[in-house]
């Protein structure tokens, strides 16, 4: 998969140390994954969720962050579109990110 865009994901893990290696594991997996669909997600991250517009919610570090993509199946393109904490997350409308 290609992931669009690293650097939002530095900036989190630069502003709170404690996400860098989940974050870091996160990306490396997604980018040597080819996922097809959102099944193909969930059989790795049983607590991914899924959301209109095949964007897909998952939980980083214990549910201590929320990262939500917005992912092109066919070409296999993930857009970051939001990363934040769980009370950040609160604060936003998902479906509209």
């Amino acid at each position: 998969m290609r992931i669009i865009s690293r650097k939002t994901l530095r900036d989190l893990w630069e502003e709170h140390a404690d996400s860098e290696q989940a974050l870091k594991a996160w990306f490396h997996e997604t980018k040597h994954s080819a996922w097809k669909s959102f099944a193909a997600i969930r059989t790795r991250y049983r607590s991914a969720d899924l959301l209109p517009g095949d964007r897909v919610v998952f939980n980083i570090k214990g549910n201590t962050y929320r990262l939500i993509v917005r992912i092109h199946f066919k070409t296999g393109i993930v857009f970051i579109r939001f990363i934040g904490t769980h009370a950040d997350y609160d604060k936003i409308d998902a479906t509209t990110v």
